[in-house]
């Protein structure tokens, strides 16, 4: 079986960055694209805050153009889901679709961290078209538009404020009367005069006029009766997943999920793997900062692979902020 320099899991912009990087590096990467090849980027339209695009860019097209850029200079990509990784002794070993095994030397883990939804009618169907997970990404897509924002945490207070930098008004819901956010959030929430709330209620459904968002379904829990509240936008803000449940413990994560990294490197617990993007970031969740940290694996699996020394990349305990 051949032994691959190194493996990189995960095809969004932190796993093709690394790709790109490695591949120039002449370290031949084997790339498994996972089931949503491309990332959380093939879920949005219009990217506008990706440098070097000026009149925005297709997230769909964003990814192709990343692959193939990766492709050229050598990247080979392998359609499939990574079932499991074996890391108790080296050469590691890849399990793709359960039936196909890779050997590599180094790994490199970009699988990213799935939004949670809702799991109501309309809402996949509408992501992209009014249905957002990303405030920082989409904000900018409903100026003066009325928007929702699901969600009683601390992510949910953060992205309704900022929104309403945006929007005409922003109305935060939840399922609850009281809310999980620390008081210090809830207050500042309270106290912007262009938020309104609907708590104790729950989100039936996302309505739309055929082609985008024009209200969010809501149940009353007290009394059960429904109504619409009119909105262009529903962001959905009840947290995210790391997929990092392939790994079985393999490797030191936070309680959350998240992959802990050592000092400003990407290394692992681990050694010899290496973690970027989302997979290991709760804070930022951006393309451009997933890419940045891609880049950082990349030229760390090409020190590591050369013999450089980690001692001096731990200066802190992780680069991860939970």
């Amino acid at each position: 079986m051949e032994q691959h320099k190194v493996m990189i899991l995960g095809t969004g912009p932190a796993g093709l960055t690394a790709a790109i990087y490695a591949a120039r590096a002449n370290l031949n990467p084997v790339v498994i694209e996972g089931n949503e090849p491309g990332g959380q980027l093939t879920l949005t339209t219009e990217v506008e805050n990706f440098p070097g695009f000026p009149e925005g860019i297709m997230g769909p097209e964003l990814m192709d153009n990343m692959r193939q850029q990766a492709e050229k200079f050598g990247a080979k990509f392998v359609h499939g889901w990574v079932s499991s990784v074996h890391m108790s002794q080296r050469p590691f070993r890849v399990t793709v679709d359960e039936t196909d095994e890779y050997v590599a030397e180094t790994i490199i883990i970009s699988t990213g961290a799935s939004a949670k939804m809702l799991g109501i009618p309309g809402e996949a169907d509408l992501v992209g078209r009014g249905v957002s997970t990303c405030a920082t990404c989409d904000g900018f897509f409903f100026r003066n538009k009325p928007i929702v924002v699901v969600g009683g945490g601390d992510s949910a207070m953060e992205e309704a404020t900022f929104l309403t930098k945006f929007a005409s008004e922003v109305t935060i819901v939840h399922r609850r009367t009281e809310l999980r956010a620390s008081k210090v959030m809830q207050d500042r929430a309270r106290n912007n005069p262009k938020i309104k709330w609907a708590l104790n209620v729950t989100p039936v459904s996302v309505k739309s006029d055929g082609n985008k968002v024009n209200g969010l379904e809501v149940r009353d829990n007290e009394t059960g009766e429904t109504r619409v509240l009119p909105t262009e936008g529903v962001f959905i803000a009840i947290g995210h997943q790391p997929n990092t449940a392939f790994l079985n413990g393999q490797i030191d994560v936070d309680p959350v999920g998240y992959i802990i990294t050592q000092g400003v490197s990407s290394a692992t617990s681990v050694e010899g793997v290496f973690a970027c993007g989302d997979v290991m970031d709760s804070h930022y969740r951006q393309a451009i900062t997933a890419a940045g940290s891609g880049c950082k694996a990349a030229m760390d699996v090409e020190k590591y692979l050369e013999g450089s020394a980690f001692q001096d990349w731990s200066v802190s305990s992780s680069v991860s902020t939970h």
